[in-house]
C-alpha cells in the first residue's frame, strides 16, 4: 500500500463518521499522489499524517437565555489545524448544520486556500449550531457575548483570527468584538470582518464574491476572451453572490439566477441588482419577492427543477456544499457550460468535479476562486497592525493581484506535475507545497 492509499485508509478509520471532512481529505489527498511520490521527505517526516490531523479541536458550550426568560445552549467549535506558515484564520459559521465534520472539513480546506493568498496565515475555523434567523437582536447579543467568553481563551491577534462566515456578518462579530475587548481590556486585530469605523477594511464586504470573478477573467484574460455577452448562472443571494454578480455586470456578463433556500429566479435579460440588495440586504426576504417587480421573470420554489438547469457560459456556485451534484454537471455540460468557479466552499460534489474536468470545463475549485474574502481578512490584519487605512482602490487592486497571483500558480503547478488545465490538482499543489516546506523547515512540531 502507497504513502497517499494508507493515509486515506487511516483518516476513513479515524473519521468515518465525518462525510464532508472525508470528502475533502480525500480530494486533496488524491491530487498530491504525483507530489508525495516523487520526494520521500515527505513520508520519512510523517507529514500527511501531521498536516490531517488539526494541531488543536476545541468544542464547549455556549449557554444563552432568550427573550423569554429560557436558558437555552448550544455547541461551540474552533479547529486550529495547521499554524506553519502563520496565525489560525478562519470563518466564524452560526447555523443549525454546523457539525465537528463540517467544521473540519472548512479547517482542512482553509490551510491550503490561506497558503494560495501569498500570505502568512495558517488554517482554522469555527462556528457554533446556533441559528440567528429568527433571533431577536438581543438574543443574538446574548449569544454572540457568550460565545466569545469561552472563544477568547484561545484567540488572539497573533495566534487565531476569526472571521465571519454564514450566519456572521458584521453584527455579530461587533457583539463578539465588543465582548473580547472588554475581557481582555485591549484593542486589537483579533476578528476580521469589523465595521469601518473600528478597524474593518474597505472591500471586504465585497472581496469573496470580486476575487471569484477576478479569477475567472484572469483565466478569460489569458485565453484573449473577456466576460463581455456570456451568460451567467450564480447560485446563493447572500453577500458572495451579490458581489459576484456586480462584478460579472460591471465585466460585461449578464448574470441571470439567483437563489435561495426557497427556490431560485431565471431572469433573461438580467438580474436587477438593485432589487435583490433591497430585497436581501434591507428586507432580508425572500427571492419570491422579485417577481412583483419584475414580471418578465421567472420563479421556481425548492424541487421544481434546478438553478443548473439553465443554459449558461459560465457557472458560480455560491450557496453552500455540496449544491450541484453529478447530474446537475451533466446537464451544464449538455447545454455548453464553458467554465465553473466555485464561490462557496466545496459546493460541487467530488463526482461533479470530475466529471467537468473529463469534459473540458475549466474549473475553479472554491479553495483558490474564494480565497479573495480570507485574503482581504489578512489584508485587513495587515492594517490593524499598522494602525492604518488603505482606499477602497487600494485593497481591490491588491485583491485583483492575489487573484491573478492564486491563478498563475495553480496553473503553473499543474503543468510542472503534468496536470495541465485541471486547477484542482494545481491549487492543491501550490497550496501544499508552501505548507509542507514551513512544516518541514521547523521539524516534527
Amino acid at each position: 500500500m502507497g504513502y497517499i492509499d494508507k493515509i486515506i485508509a487511516d483518516v476513513e478509520k479515524k473519521n468515518a463518521d465525518q462525510p464532508e471532512f472525508l470528502q475533502a481529505a480525500k480530494e486533496v489527498l488524491e491530487s498530491l499522489r504525483v507530489v508525495v511520490d516523487s520526494d520521500k521527505r515527505y513520508e520519512d517526516a510523517g507529514l500527511l499524517e501531521r498536516i490531517v490531523e488539526p494541531e488543536r479541536i476545541i468544542q464547549f458550550r455556549v449557554p444563552w437565555v432568550d427573550d423569554s426568560g429560557k436558558v437555552q445552549v448550544n455547541r461551540g467549535y474552533r479547529v486550529q489545524f495547521n499554524s506553519a506558515i502563520g496565525p489560525y484564520k478562519g470563518g466564524l459559521r452560526f447555523h443549525p448544520s454546523v457539525n465537528l465534520s463540517i467544521i473540519k472539513f472548512l479547517g482542512f480546506e482553509q490551510i491550503f486556500k490561506n497558503s494560495l493568498t501569498g500570505l502568512p496565515i495558517g488554517g482554522g475555523k469555527g462556528g457554533s449550531d446556533f441559528d440567528p434567523k429568527g433571533k431577536s437582536e438581543n438574543e443574538v447579543m446574548r449569544f454572540c457575548q457568550s460565545f466569545m467568553t469561552e472563544l477568547v481563551k484561545y484567540i488572539g491577534a497573533d495566534t487565531d483570527v476569526p472571521a465571519g462566515d454564514i450566519g456572521v456578518g458584521g453584527r455579530e462579530i461587533g457583539y463578539m468584538f465588543g465582548q473580547y475587548k472588554r475581557l481582555k481590556n485591549e484593542f486589537v486585530g483579533v476578528l476580521t470582518g469589523k465595521g469601518l469605523p473600528w478597524g474593518g477594511s474597505l472591500t471586504r464586504t465585497e472581496a469573496t464574491g470580486y476575487g471569484l470573478v477576478y479569477m475567472v477573467n484572469e483565466y478569460l484574460k489569458s485565453i484573449g476572451d473577456s466576460f463581455a455577452g456570456k451568460k451567467v448562472a450564480i447560485s446563493g443571494s447572500g453577500n458572495v453572490a451579490i458581489f459576484a454578480t456586480q462584478k460579472v455586470q460591471q465585466l460585461g456578463g449578464t448574470v441571470v439566477t439567483l437563489t435561495d433556500s426557497t427556490g431560485y429566479i431565471y431572469h433573461e435579460a438580467g438580474i436587477d441588482l438593485d432589487t435583490i440588495k433591497e430585497i436581501k440586504l434591507v428586507k432580508r426576504g425572500r427571492l419570491s419577492e422579485y417577481t412583483a417587480t419584475h414580471s418578465d421573470a421567472v420563479y421556481k420554489e425548492t424541487g421544481n427543477g434546478s438553478v443548473w438547469d439553465t443554459k449558461v457560459d459560465v457557472a458560480l456556485p455560491c450557496a453552500t456544499q455540496n449544491e450541484l451534484d453529478l447530474n446537475n454537471a451533466k446537464t451544464l455540460v449538455a447545454n455548453g457550460v464553458k467554465i465553473v468557479g466555485e464561490g462557496a466552499n466545496m459546493p460541487s460534489t467530488m463526482d461533479a468535479a470530475d466529471y467537468f474536468i473529463d469534459n473540458n470545463v475549466v474549473f475553479f475549485p472554491g479553495k483558490a476562486s474564494n480565497a479573495g474574502g480570507v485574503g482581504v481578512s489578512a489584508l485587513e490584519m495587515s492594517q490593524n497592525s499598522m494602525r492604518y487605512s488603505w482606499t477602497f482602490e487600494e485593497v481591490d487592486a491588491k485583491l485583483q493581484q492575489m487573484m491573478a497571483n492564486i491563478f498563475w500558480n495553480a496553473d503553473a503547478a499543474a503543468k510542472e506535475y503534468g496536470k495541465d488545465g485541471n486547477f484542482i490538482a494545481g491549487a492543491n499543489i501550490a497550496g501544499f507545497k508552501k505548507v509542507a516546506q514551513a512544516m518541514l523547515d521547523q521539524g516534527i512540531v
